[in-house]
């Protein structure tokens, strides 16, 4: 087994070294050739539950680290006791149009106990000081996504150092490693730092350890940092001196009281230690190779390229600007693709909690928005990309976390709506709030866990788990529809069903019936009838969705040729606002479309052109969905351009919206991480879609993309796609059928059906 391990990691480098350009940076790398100033230039490394973000300093090197568990608060039921009783009284003011007093009831009796949830934090810093390192020469630094490795390279007086930076899933350490390129020439100072208040640090033998206390709450932290060198280390105060060597190896661990949303009686310090003795134990090279192994099963499945030119080897943050403005560099949306299948495996991985507003990346006390899971969009784009590229074992902290919602949302439906079943409002934390917080004018949207529940869904979708649909899936969809069983009531003019209270997310204030809950709903009771069927179970519940299905409030063509976003023909043509909620039935929703309701298509697009291109990070990567539904690949290229606006890079800064800043997070602005998974899945969903019962190829290919092949695409119903198109047709196409399922293929007005045997892969050409 040794022997395969070290010939893998050969191979690897061999690739990694054949590939490379003149700067040393592969296709699939993201390098600079300076340090980074800011925390947006610095460049992130993840294993799920630990976070870290790497400055690559010469003097003094800043790694700035997160570990998931980590918030203020403490176990908490956030929901209102006795709310349901105000219930009717807000619907009514409601219905005879007097918003304000609805709103103002609603604060004062039906809102989340506190009114807001809490918030993620940052841990600490790993600090390393290289004394006389300020003067240096040759500088790089690199993120190589196939091996998730940031490295660091410089001369400073003739000595070329070294640093590599991994953080490893099955190992649980952050890994560090420094080497010079003459024997003995390595010192340097090695300490721990926190931005909390409450927190100690401590140095013995060649051990560091800080302790953190949460201000506000009862999450204590435990981080501990280990030196493993050739040299000398002894103690200086709070730090570790290390002089006289050729190679030192820092290991750091993190660890907190968190068991679980109930519970916080755990021991940081043991969780830490176990995790550092292990990985001290098994040595740099073994935790390395164990490293490669468990991220390359993920990362490999999946391949992308549009052709590359000479863009392709300079500096990341010039490809971002010259990108900008001439969108000459197409091997830069294949890189961000990629890099967003990094950024999901580096924050979400079985066994961990799911992708926040962050990632895991975090280095605030009060971080925008919290850092936590807003769930009227930003959640859910961060798992778009989880099925359609191979990773769906990193959908499932998703799955725990609404999971665990569930529970807490079956409180808050009682206490808020005298309802069975469960609900979730727009926002959740580490204690699993789900009652509405912050405002009545956008904090009641009661349709979060009904979405996050057909993510079960699609997971089913693309897998064809029918072991996960009935155990796992099933049960938080069928809850979630049972809450609207009860919740939807007769609208008095209309005598359709409708909900009420609820919102268009952030936009227009409490109301009744806002079409995004009409469109989830019905997509969730016909999600539940079909599994129910594939299961040949529970007949009566769907019999009941079936009946309700067609007495909800249907979606209107309002008076500008629109969707309409409100029961009332309301829409205001030149709102600009940056959620699109309305435009859910296209996507990620697909009852609203060209072949089945085509007028509702037209009134759709008309809807995305009064809202506009300009938005927020996450509302540019969304309007690459739209447009590539709506089948127009060069709009949707116009947003790709878009998202790739350099926000605060070098002395050209946009600052009008969304963009990317000089490390490739997404721009809310600030950072949000939505945009990085939505935007991956946008590029894709240009290139393929299957959610129509069949596997649409290049259904929105703009004429920038005329070349390119895909290796690894996932399509729903069980299948694996590998396939090159030139000059804009296809060329071959390999499908692998996972399930053995009926498969219908379309391309460029010509449709291939064929029945398919299960793992027998089947061959075209164009």
């Amino acid at each position: 087994m040794k022997t395969k391990l070290t010939l893998a990691l050969l191979f690897s480098l061999l690739i990694w070294d054949s590939s490379a350009s003149k700067s040393g940076a592969t296709p699939l790398m993201l390098w600079y050739d300076r340090p980074a100033e800011k925390w947006t230039e610095a460049l992130p490394i993840g294993n799920g539950r630990l976070g870290a973000m790497i400055y690559g300093g010469t003097g003094k090197e800043r790694i700035q680290f997160n570990e998931e568990t980590l918030w203020t608060g403490a176990p908490h039921d956030y929901a209102h006791q006795g709310a349901y009783q105000h219930l009717d009284s807000i619907r009514q003011f409601l219905f005879d149009g007097r918003q304000k007093e609805a709103e103002e009831l609603a604060m004062r009796e039906f809102m989340s106990v506190p009114l807001g949830q809490k918030s993620y934090q940052p841990f600490g810093d790993l600090e390393l000081f290289f004394p006389g390192h300020s003067a240096f020469t040759g500088y790089s630094r690199k993120l190589d996504l196939e091996r998730a490795l940031h490295t660091v390279t410089y001369r400073s007086e003739g000595v070329l150092f070294t640093r590599e930076y991994f953080a490893t899933h099955p190992g649980e350490v952050i890994a560090v490693r420094v080497t010079a390129g003459k024997k003995k020439a390595l010192s340097f100072e090695v300490g721990l730092s926190s931005p909390h208040e409450g927190k100690n640090v401590a140095a013995q033998g060649n051990r560091l350890q800080l302790e953190v206390q949460v201000k506000d709450g009862a999450l204590r932290g435990v981080a501990l940092a280990q030196v493993v060198t050739d040299g000398k280390t002894e103690v200086r105060g709070q730090r570790l001196h290390i002089s006289g060597a050729t190679t030192a190896v820092i290991y750091l661990s993190a660890a907190t009281n968190y068991v679980n949303y109930r519970d916080v009686s755990g021991n940081p310090a043991a969780r830490a230690l176990s995790p550092l003795e292990k990985a001290v134990a098994s040595g740099y090279r073994k935790l390395f190779q164990d490293h490669l192994r468990d991220y390359r099963e993920l990362f490999d499945r999946f391949a992308v390229s549009f052709g590359e030119n000479e863009n392709a080897h300079l500096p990341t943050n010039q490809r971002i600007i010259g990108f900008s403005k001439a969108a000459q560099d197409p091997q830069l949306p294949a890189l961000y693709i990629q890099y967003g299948r990094y950024l999901l495996i580096s924050s979400s991985r079985k066994g961990t909690y799911p992708a926040n507003l962050q990632g895991i990346w975090n280095d605030q006390l009060r971080p925008p928005w919290d850092s936590k899971w807003t769930v009227n969009i930003n959640t859910e784009m961060n798992y778009w990309p989880a099925e359609i590229t191979g990773l769906s074992e990193c959908h499932d902290p998703l799955f725990k976390l609404v999971e665990e919602c569930a529970e807490t949302g079956k409180v808050t439906a009682r206490a808020h709506y005298n309802a069975p079943g469960w609900v979730l409002h727009h926002n959740t934390d580490a204690w699993r709030g789900t009652a509405p917080i912050n405002h009545s004018n956008h904090g009641i949207w009661v349709t979060g866990g009904a979405w996050l529940s057909l993510h079960f869904w699609e997971h089913f979708l693309f897998t064809q788990d029918r072991e996960f649909l009935a155990n796992r899936a099933y049960p938080v969809m069928r809850g979630a529809a049972e809450f609207f069983t009860r919740f939807l009531v007769r609208d008095p003019r209309t005598g359709k069903l409708i909900s009420t209270p609820s919102n268009s997310p952030e936009n227009g204030g409490l109301v009744a019936g806002p079409a995004m809950d009409h469109q989830i709903i019905r997509a969730l009771f016909r999600a539940c009838i079909d599994a129910s069927t594939l299961l040949g179970t529970d007949t009566a519940f769907a019999d009941t969705l079936r009946k309700m299905l067609p007495e909800i409030a249907p979606d209107q063509i309002g008076q500008h040729g629109q969707l309409q976003e409100w029961q009332e023909d309301k829409d205001d043509p030149n709102d600009k606002h940056r959620h699109v909620s309305h435009l859910w039935a296209v996507h990620p929703g697909h009852e609203i479309n060209w072949k089945e309701t085509p007028d509702l298509m037209k009134a759709a697009r008309q809807s995305l052109i009064y809202r506009g291109d300009e938005g927020t990070g996450w509302s540019l990567a969304w309007k690459i969905n739209f447009w590539a539904r709506f089948l127009d690949g060069n709009h949707a290229w116009e947003m790709v351009k878009m998202v790739f606006r350099p926000v605060q890079i070098d002395k050209e800064v946009y600052t009008g919206g969304g963009g990317s800043y000089t490390n490739l997070f997404d721009a809310h602005p600030p950072f949000q991480i939505d945009g990085n998974f939505g935007a991956t899945a946008g590029i894709i969903e240009m290139l393929v879609q299957s959610h129509l019962d069949e596997i649409h190829l290049l259904p929105a290919l703009p004429d920038a993309l005329p070349d390119g092949q895909i290796r690894g695409v996932r399509a729903r119903g069980g299948f694996i796609l590998d396939f090159e198109w030139k000059a804009g047709k296809l060329q071959n196409l390999k499908v692998h059928s996972t399930a053995g399922n009926p498969c219908k293929i379309t391309c460029a007005g010509q449709t291939v059906e064929l029945n398919t045997t299960k793992n027998k892969t089947y061959s075209f050409n164009g």
